[in-house]
């Protein structure tokens, strides 16, 4: 089974800096969602994502969760017209939050399966660059922002990538022959591979 021209599946990044082992990327693609959890090695940091998908391989709805040591915040969010609306509960409190949708109504919770995602839609689309607003939600804060940002093909077979989540930040995507994010290589040194893939069952 395929979301969006994507494999369905399990799939685990490993995230490291000058060969460290800085993170483990954990993340599930299936029919109607996505589920990912990111851990630091010292177990210390968590970003947890539960994502819903409509009928087009886009995010609906969303369950986001966060802690660093005794520290924790936990988010929802709704797409409904040109606005993600929700809350944000942290320190005992309760934030009602809400940004605008681009015109695609692209949504990224800082997984790689979320930028794997707006990739298939942008070549679904015959596309070989892409600029708009995306629906960000930062992973210390929860909260969500809408930036414009750019994905841009760079070689004709379309497995190479740049992505500009701001002006004059770029980092480089590769994909595999399936279509998912094999290797990213961010500006602050940061590379995240693709270890593993456990494809999902098709029973």
């Amino acid at each position: 089974m395929a979301v969006a021209a994507l494999p369905a599946g399990e799939y685990r990044y490993e995230l490291r800096r000058g060969g460290e082992l800085i993170a483990i990327e954990e993340e599930t693609l299936a029919a109607w969602f996505i589920r990912g959890v990111r851990r630091t090695a010292d177990g210390l940091n968590r970003h947890e994502v539960e994502a819903r998908l409509d009928t087009g391989g886009f995010i609906s709805a969303l369950a986001l969760r966060y802690s660093r040591g005794p520290f924790k915040r936990s988010a929802s969010y709704q797409a409904a017209d040109d606005l993600l609306r929700g809350h944000l509960i942290a320190a005992g409190g309760r934030e009602e939050l809400s940004c605008k949708l681009g015109r695609m109504r692209e949504v990224d919770a800082d997984l790689i399966l979320c930028k794997a995602l707006i990739i298939a839609h942008v070549r679904a689309r015959g596309q070989a660059r892409w600029i708009g607003r995306v629906a960000a939600i930062y992973p210390n804060t929860l909260v969500a922002a809408s930036p414009k940002q750019t994905y841009q093909r760079r070689d004709e077979t379309g497995r190479r990538w740049i992505f500009e989540p701001r002006m004059g930040d770029a980092e480089e995507l590769e994909l595999d022959e399936a279509g998912r994010i094999a290797r990213r290589r961010a500006r602050d040194g940061v590379e995240t591979t693709l270890v593993s893939f456990i494809p999902a069952d098709p029973g």
